[in-house]
């Protein structure tokens, strides 16, 4: 029989081979979680997997509801979600990132009677849970929060109201996407759309190429999210593979990491591949077993580079935690257009189309947004199953019964597919629409800069006027900031048309950033309506002249 829900996929690769390694917890990792470096093999995750769930199962919790897991990237993780997953308990991860109003949120929003978490975070989030009653009529009132070991008795849980629903359907995790305006949207993820990511990853085959019982799949980026919880985990476990689950990412550390975990395949997001980089070569750089990276977001400067340096290929893919597998696009197959910000050709079981501002369909060689489906009659088939509590979001989503992503991608004329940016990140300056994310690209690859953020500021001739805040190594005296202004943009015209270099260059002490480390686009935006009046932003627009 085919498996029908997370554990199942689990307990038939248990089945195949219990001696086989599940979770590696290599040093750096076990030194930073106070934990011990170790091979936990599927037989023995599953007698600690069964004793969870008969603990939960014993205090009632069931379908119908929802825990928190606060446990960072630990294997604990893994663990707890197994044994809920095998009740039909739905989980809803919680960044570690995040403050107290953000956990008031998930927690009054989710409806989660009940949060597994570390130690020293008991209190808070129970603090937190008192703010989300106050904000949320129909947040749970038997909230609790638990240790991870389930030492003292788990409070009874509450009765709920459940829908009958077949395994495959049942929510199996409720993700909340980070966003750039509004609130975070919690995104509801069935058994089946976690089925069909390893299905998807374990057969996509070409340089993304799976061997069965045979991969170890590194990865620092967080559980919190769908690429780790939902397609390098998948993948593993489809495969009867060994997930090698760091705490983060440490650029110091990171081939030791890989190392001593064996790993044959790295997730990886663009700013890794940038501070690999920027260390001195070293005889070992190529003395490792990885045979591909999957991830997004290579600098196009970098991507060769890298490559060529440390010996394997970074297969560039998109996808989405509302789309999942079911529209990832990946670039696993020659040509792969290294150094274009190519990530492949869409395969049969999706369909796409690129639109203009009007919904019309923009010919090849042209950006447009990026609307995607499933193939055949069911458009929505193992998507998200919908934004909790906003039905008129999901739809919106889904006008036309297409999804729209609100990525800004091009086609040229044999399918290939080129991230271009953001829809709402992009900048219209003079009737040329500028990619923010490109020139950010180009302005963080200067000595001074540590870090960048682009948006678009009124100006009354151009609609818009590039605007560039600017986070430096080392503070910048009043005196200096002009010449060094002048600097970066010289470095912007360098390698960019005269029109996306920064009109405007800002120095600021932060960039504003989402729990998950990315940039608020929305407050940036905001912020960069009203920094040409002040002191620390300097007026640019003089060096940029269109040359002849």
């Amino acid at each position: 029989m085919s498996p029908t829900t997370v554990y199942e996929v689990f307990a038939h690769s248990l089945a195949r081979s219990p001696d086989a390694p599940f979770l590696f917890v290599e040093p750096v990792t076990a030194k930073t979680y106070g934990i011990a470096s170790q091979t936990l093999s599927y037989g023995a995750a599953a007698e600690r997997i069964g004793e969870l769930k008969q603990k939960f199962q014993a205090a009632g919790y069931g379908p119908g509801h929802r825990v928190g897991l606060l446990l960072a990237n630990r294997p604990s993780f893994f663990l707890h979600w197994f044994a809920l997953n095998a009740l039909g308990v739905s989980v809803v991860p919680i960044s570690t990132e995040m403050r107290r109003a953000e956990w008031a949120y998930l927690i009054g929003h989710s409806g989660m009677c009940l949060a597994v978490c570390l130690a020293d975070r008991v209190t808070d989030l129970t603090d937190a849970a008192g703010d989300a009653r106050r904000e949320f009529a129909d947040a749970t009132p038997q909230f609790a929060a638990v240790v991870e070991e389930l030492e003292v008795g788990l409070p009874r849980a509450p009765a709920v109201a459940c829908a009958p629903a077949s395994p495959l359907d049942r929510e199996c995790a409720l993700l909340y996407t980070s966003g750039t305006t509004g609130r975070p949207k919690g995104c509801r993820l069935s058994n089946a759309y976690f089925l069909n990511c390893g299905r998807w990853y374990t057969g996509v085959g070409g340089l993304c190429e799976v061997r069965p019982g045979r991969e170890r799949v590194i990865t620092p980026l967080p559980l919190s999210h769908m690429n780790a919880m939902a397609v390098s985990a998948m993948m593993a476990v489809t495969s009867g593979g060994c997930i090698v689950q760091l705490d983060r990412f440490h650029p110091g550390s990171w081939w030791q990491s890989v190392r001593d975990s064996g790993a044959t395949i790295v997730h990886y997001l663009g700013v890794m591949p940038a501070m690999l980089l920027a260390a001195a070569p070293d005889e070992k750089d190529r003395a490792h077993a990885v045979r591909f990276g999957f991830g997004a977001g290579v600098d196009p400067a970098h991507h060769a580079v890298f490559e060529q340096r440390f010996g394997f290929p970074l297969l560039e893919a998109w996808a989405m935690t509302e789309t999942g597998s079911a529209a990832t696009v990946i670039a696993n197959r020659e040509p792969r257009h290294v150094g274009t910000k190519c990530f492949g050709r869409a395969e049969s079981f999706m369909e796409l189309r690129l639109v203009d501002e009007q919904g019309v369909d923009v010919p090849a060689g042209q950006p447009g947004e990026l609307l995607v489906r499933s193939a055949g009659t069911d458009p929505r088939r193992h998507f998200f199953s919908g934004y909790l509590k906003d039905e008129a979001a999901t739809e919106q989503a889904w006008e036309g019964d297409w999804f729209h992503t609100g990525d800004v991608v091009r086609q040229d004329k044999d399918g290939y597919l080129y991230f271009v940016d953001r829809r709402k990140n992009v900048i219209r300056r003079s009737g040329e629409n500028i990619s923010a994310v490109e020139v950010e690209s180009v302005l963080n690859r200067h000595p001074a800069v540590r870090a960048s953020g682009v948006a678009g500021t009124p100006d009354p001739l151009r609609g818009d006027e590039v605007l560039a805040c600017i986070v430096t190594h080392q503070s910048v005296p009043i005196e200096r900031r002009a010449a060094l202004a002048a600097e970066i943009v010289a470095h912007a015209l360098s390698q960019l048309a005269y029109y996306k270099a920064p009109g405007y260059v800002a120095f600021v002490d932060a960039l504003p950033l989402t729990s998950s480390q990315k940039i608020q686009r929305a407050a940036l935006k905001e912020m960069a309506a009203a920094l040409p009046s002040q002191a620390h932003c300097v007026d640019v627009r003089g060096l940029k002249k269109r040359t002849a």
